[in-house]
């Protein structure tokens, strides 16, 4: 009986061997794996600090942006109203100024042409005129 128990013994020796070498074949493995990646996936503190603080400055940007948007709606409708009010008005003016012009648009030009062709020179007050002349 103790050549079998010391068969069955040694038999189990093999395979605890032959376990640890396969384990450490794995450990070897991974370790190898976990350096090469190790600085892609495990994040450095400081990264993760300025990630953060991105983040949150984007947020912020992103909250201010739609509130600056929200008020720009608001108060931009009043000015929109205002400015078509004046182009009416302004259009409205400029109908009135066309209209007088046809209407005596001819006279003003034959008064211009008068006055620029019939010369008529007079001295200036300033000027003191000789009595003997």
């Amino acid at each position: 009986m103790s050549a079998q128990n010391s068969k069955g013994i040694q038999t189990l020796l093999d395979a605890e061997r032959e376990a640890q070498k396969i384990v450490q074949k794995g450990i070897l493995w991974f370790g190898q794996v976990v350096s090469r990646n190790y600085f892609l996936t495990i994040p450095k503190p400081e990264n993760d600090a300025r990630n953060e603080a991105q983040k949150e400055v984007e947020e912020y940007r992103k909250q201010k942006d739609e509130e600056f948007k929200k008020f720009e709606k608001e108060h931009t409708s009043g000015n929109k109203k205002a400015e078509e009010e004046a182009n009416q008005d302004a259009e409205e003016k400029l109908k009135e100024i066309k209209n007088a012009g046809s209407k005596t648009g001819d006279q003003v030009i034959e008064e211009l042409m008068r006055v620029v062709t019939d010369v008529k020179p007079e001295v200036p007050d300033r000027i003191a005129v000789p009595q003997n002349a």
